[in-house]
């Protein structure tokens, strides 16, 4: 089974690394607040939780601030390579360092800021398996320093294809040849949980929710076996996945990528934009199409 294991890394590694001048570990935490009287989420920045205690050395990557295009509405829309790759620099993040991301949520939005990177043409980047969790629950170090890393360069080669467009999106439907991936929860998928602006799926999508392809007690990716059972695709169709704003599908995507599927792209408008068009097709119910 083919596999990429630099882009997931042990505690164990990342404990032992730690001091490597070339590592540049980042905290990519965001937090999503489900709202009360209408559907949809307040989102919240990892900046306080960061303040409070992160892996030592590590900066914030703010998926809610620098990461993201500020001339949209859409929110963690992508900002352009070269605008993505000078605040990454500012973090530090240049063409000759290793760099570990994680998160408090998941690894989703952790998966993001790995997505991003692969699309600028950066691939010396790992996720730390079992995110903040996991380095809490084994009573790791932590730190409330801010980071001292310099500015780098960081030179953006872009890979176009990574990332879809609500164009090719719709072009997809229905034709057969590209495999679009729903990764919210079945709930959402099926249209009984009402999140974004209509209900439903986009017509021929299948359904991997990104919170089923981590252990659930130790935040840690499952086996290749086990979500090759997820994932269980054509390894070279075009692939799409899409979930509500680009996160929880950039977890399916890199899950996808570690299993060997070679022509993955994330549609990181995805819903949000989706559901806005109400020429854009939804449809209901457990079964795809």
């Amino acid at each position: 089974m083919a596999t990429d294991p630099v882009s997931l890394v042990s505690t164990d590694w990342l404990a032992a690394n730690l001091d490597r001048s070339d590592l540049r570990v980042l905290d990519c935490t965001v937090f999503l607040h489900r709202t009360q009287h209408e559907p949809g989420y307040v989102v919240e920045s990892g900046r306080e939780h960061w303040r409070q205690g992160h892996i030592p050395g590590s900066g914030l990557a703010d998926l809610t601030g620098d990461l993201c295009a500020v001339d949209t509405e859409l929110r963690f829309a992508v900002p352009t390579p070269e605008q993505f790759a000078l605040a990454m620099g500012n973090l530090g993040v240049g063409d000759g360092t290793q760099v570990v991301l994680y998160d408090a949520q998941g690894s989703m939005w952790a998966a993001r800021v790995w997505w991003m990177l692969r699309w600028i043409g950066f691939d010396a980047a790992a996720i730390l398996d079992g995110g903040w969790k996991a380095w809490r629950a084994e009573d790791r170090p932590i730190s409330t320093d801010e980071p001292t890393h310099p500015p780098a360069a960081l030179t953006a080669h872009p890979r176009p294809r990574l990332i879809a467009g609500k164009e090719e999106v719709m072009a997809a439907v229905g034709s057969g040849s590209t495999c679009l991936i729903d990764a919210l929860g079945a709930a959402q998928y099926r249209g009984e949980e009402h999140t974004y602006g209509r209900r439903g799926h986009i017509p021929g999508a299948a359904n991997v929710p990104a919170r089923d392809l981590v252990d659930a007690a130790t935040g840690r990716f499952l086996g290749d076996d086990e979500l090759a059972t997820l994932l269980d695709g054509d390894r070279h169709a075009r692939t799409v996945t899409y979930c509500g704003g680009g996160i929880a599908a950039s977890a399916v995507a890199f899950a996808l990528t570690r299993l060997g599927f070679d022509d993955v792209a994330v549609y990181t408008a995805s819903l949000q934009e989706w559901t806005a068009d109400p020429d854009a097709p939804l449809v209901t119910g457990s079964a795809a199409g």
